[in-house]
């Protein structure tokens, strides 16, 4: 798993882990935001580096190598931790290991696992992979009846084609059934001081169980609403917010 940093000579660092179907340069409008005052870390997960070729593996191992990486560098407490949706499912394993300190953590929409019999979990995983199968096949004619233009791009539209034509069947299989199922402690304990848990108003009712997750597992996590946005849209439309909002986490 390869590794890009920014601003290396400031004091608090940063990490921030991005969505499935994307790339680590996810955070392209985000990072000159705040590399000039901190130290930035983001991950290029496995399965969507178009650079290192490879499969996704697991939001365990993920989160395992990511804190190794850490460990190897010296760096064993972290200022904020940032992960949008499967970036979220890798921030609550990672929190739960407790192998890195973490001041601060923020799971952006993030997926938590389904407390549901095994055989419904394959079943929703078997959905959504043949939705996004079948976007790797329709390429941006059909994204553009996905995402509707007001909302993002064509070049963002042309970016998650992309993404989506070299990234394989397997990463995009693994990637639904790991973060569906990924495993985690009956009870977690972690010593991060601060925890938020954020989601956009238009999908309140598809973090319904995720958001219950998070208040049984992480009780004094705090949960913000996001208007204007949808699952993942903070990065990509709104990066000025999202800065300014790991700012203020960082300075309460």
């Amino acid at each position: 798993m390869k590794i890009h940093a920014f601003g290396k000579e400031n004091e608090k660092t940063i990490v921030l882990i991005h969505p499935a179907l994307v790339m680590w340069d996810y955070f392209e409008y985000v990072i000159p935001l705040l590399q000039e005052k901190y130290h930035l870390i983001i991950p290029a997960l496995p399965g969507y580096d178009e650079q290192t070729p490879g499969d996704f593996t697991s939001v365990e191992e993920i989160a395992g190598e990511l804190a190794d990486w850490l460990l190897t560098h010296g760096i064993t407490e972290i200022s904020c931790i940032y992960g949008c949706s499967m970036g979220g499912s890798v921030i609550a394993r990672f929190l739960a290991e407790r192998r890195i300190h973490v001041q601060s953590a923020v799971m952006d929409g993030g997926i938590t696992p389904y407390q549901l019999p095994w055989i419904l979990t394959r079943l929703i995983a078997v959905r959504d992979f043949l939705m996004v199968c079948l976007g790797k096949c329709g390429g941006v004619r059909l994204l553009k009846k996905t995402f509707t233009s007001d909302k993002y791009s064509d070049e963002d539209l042309q970016y998650l084609a992309k993404v989506l034509k070299f990234i394989s069947v397997k990463t995009i299989w693994r990637t639904f059934e790991s973060c569906n199922n990924y495993s985690m402690p009956k009870k977690v304990r972690t010593d991060c001081r601060h925890i938020e848990y954020w989601y956009a108003k238009s999908e309140a009712k598809d973090r319904k169980w995720d958001i219950a997750y998070i208040r049984k597992q992480f009780p004094n996590t705090v949960f913000r609403v996001f208007e204007e946005t949808g699952h993942g849209g903070l990065a990509l439309l709104k990066p000025q917010l999202l800065a300014s909002e790991i700012e203020r986490i960082l300075e309460d």
